[in-house]
C-alpha cells in the first residue's frame, strides 16, 4: 500500500497543505505551556532550575513536534484524526498544569499525560494504518522508542531530587536521538528521511506558527507586568519599550529575514524529510532562547533599577544569544551559510557579562535590545541585497 492510500491521509496535489483550525486551536494549549514553563525558570533562576526547565521544555516540543509530523500525514479534519488531535491536547493541558510541581509532587501526572501523548498518539497510528501500510514500519520504530523512553519518564516521576533529573533526561535524549538513528531498532529494522514523505511547506508553516506562540506569549507577559503594576513610572514605560522592541527584534529576526526563504527551502528540497528533521532540533533551540528571554523581561519589567547579579546577567545575556545561534543554524540550513550578523551580535552578547556588574536590570535590558536590533538591521540589509542579486541574475538575458 502506498503512503497516500488511507483515508485518513492527506490528499497530495502538489500545492501547499493548508494549515487547519483544528491545528491551530490545537496550539493554544501550547501558550499555556510556554508561560508555564517561562515562570518556572523565573522562580528558579539556580542551575538545578535552568537543567529542570530544560527537560521540561524538551518534553513540551516533542510533545507538539511529534504530533506536528502526524498531522502532516493525517488530515485533521476526518473525525477519527480530529478526535485523536483533541485528546492529545488535552492530555496536554494536564501536563502542562502539572509543569510547576513536575520536579516535585506531581511528577506523576505529568509524566503519566506525556506518556499517554506519545505513547498513546503513536499506537493509535500505526492501529490505524494497519500491518500492511507503507508508513507503518516507521511509526512501529517510532513506537518502540517512544516506549523505551516511557520507561524512564514512569521510573524518573517515582524518584526523587537528582535521580529524576537523571532518568528524564536519560528519556529526553531517547526521543531526540532516535530520529538522528532512523528509529532504529533490533528486528524493526531503521527508517531512512526518505521514508518521512512530509509536505514540506505545511512543516515549514507549523514550526512558524509555533514560533508566533511563544513570541506572543513573551508579549503577553509583558503586557501582565505592565497591568499589575499601579504606578506607572518613566522607567516601567522604559522597561517596556525596551522588552517591546526586544521581541520585535526577534520576531523580525525570524519573520522578516527568512520565513519565506525557509517555506520554499523545504518544499523544493530534494529530501524534505531531512530538511524536516532538521527543523525539529533547530526549533527546540529557537523557542528556547525565546523562553529565556521572557523571563529575562519579566526581571527587568519588574525591578529595573535593581543590580544585575549573575543569574540575571546569564538570562539577559543569554537567553537572546541562545535564540541567535538557533536562528544562525536554521538560515545555515536555508541558504547554506552561517550568517556574520548573527555571530557577531552573540559574541557581542556574551560580552555584555563584563558589564553588568556596573548596570542595572533596564540599563542591561535595553543594551541587549539594542544588539538584537543591531543584528537585525545588519541581517535584513543582507538579505535585501541578496535577493537583489538573485532577482538580477534570474531576470537578466541568457547566452
Amino acid at each position: 500500500m502506498s503512503v497516500t492510500d488511507h483515508p485518513l491521509l492527506r490528499r497530495r496535489d502538489g500545492h501547499h497543505a493548508r494549515v487547519t483550525f483544528e491545528e491551530l486551536f490545537f496550539d493554544l494549549v501550547y501558550v499555556f505551556a510556554v508561560t508555564q514553563l517561562s515562570h518556572e525558570l523565573l522562580h528558579n533562576l539556580t542551575l538545578s532550575g535552568v537543567i529542570e526547565t530544560l527537560i521540561l521544555w524538551f518534553a513540551v516540543w516533542l510533545g507538539w513536534q511529534y504530533t506536528c509530523w502526524v498531522t502532516n500525514w493525517f488530515d485533521p479534519e476526518t473525525p477519527r484524526i480530529r478526535s485523536a488531535l483533541f485528546t492529545v491536547m488535552l492530555a496536554a493541558l494536564i501536563m502542562s498544569s502539572a509543569i510547576p510541581g513536575a520536579f516535585g509532587e506531581r511528577g506523576f501526572v505529568f509524566a503519566l499525560a506525556y506518556v499517554a501523548i506519545q505513547v498513546g498518539r503513536t499506537a493509535y497510528i500505526v492501529w490505524e494504518l494497519g500491518p500492511n501500510h507503507a508508513l507503518t514500519a516507521n511509526h512501529r520504530r517510532m513506537l518502540g522508542w517512544l516506549s523505551i523512553a516511557a520507561v524512564f519518564w514512569i521510573a524518573g516521576a517515582f524518584a526523587e531530587g537528582p535521580a529524576r533529573i537523571v532518568l528524564w533526561a536519560v528519556a529526553v535524549a531517547c526521543e531526540y536521538v532516535s530520529p538522528m538513528i532512523g528509529f532504529s531498532l533490533p528486528w524493526l529494522g531503521r527508517s531512512t528521511t526518505a521514508d518521512w514523505t512530509i509536505e514540506g511547506g505545511h512543516m515549514a508553516e507549523r514550526c512558524q506558527l509555533f514560533v508566533i506562540v511563544a513570541l506572543g506569549e513573551t508579549l503577553l507577559a509583558t503586557g501582565a507586568t505592565l497591568a499589575e503594576i499601579e504606578v506607572w513610572n518613566p522607567a516601567l514605560l522604559s522597561a517596556m519599550l525596551a522588552t517591546f522592541l526586544g521581541t520585535l527584534a526577534m520576531w523580525w529576526l525570524y519573520f522578516g529575514t527568512s520565513s519565506k526563504d525557509a517555506t520554499e527551502a523545504i518544499t523544493h528540497a530534494a529530501d524534505p524529510g531531512r530538511i524536516g528533521a532538521y527543523f525539529h532540533y533547530i526549533h527546540a533551540i529557537l523557542v528556547g532562547g525565546i523562553i529565556a528571554t521572557a523571563v529575562g523581561n519579566d526581571l527587568v519589567m519588574a525591578h529595573p533599577h535593581d543590580g544585575v547579579k549573575v543569574a540575571y546577567a546569564l538570562t539577559l545575556s543569554g537567553g537572546p544569544a541562545i535564540y541567535l545561534m538557533g536562528s544562525a543554524v536554521y538560515k545555515k540550513v536555508v541558504y547554506g551559510a552561517l550568517p556574520a550578523s548573527h555571530l557577531v551580535a552573540a559574541l557581542v552578547l556574551l560580552a555584555l557579562l563584563a558589564a553588568a556588574p556596573f548596570a542595572d536590570l533596564l540599563t542591561m535590558g535595553w543594551l541587549t535590545t539594542l544588539v538584537m536590533m543591531g543584528a537585525g538591521l545588519w541581517e535584513g540589509r543582507v538579505r535585501r541585497r541578496h535577493r537583489a542579486v538573485t532577482d538580477g541574475a534570474g531576470s537578466a538575458p541568457r547566452g
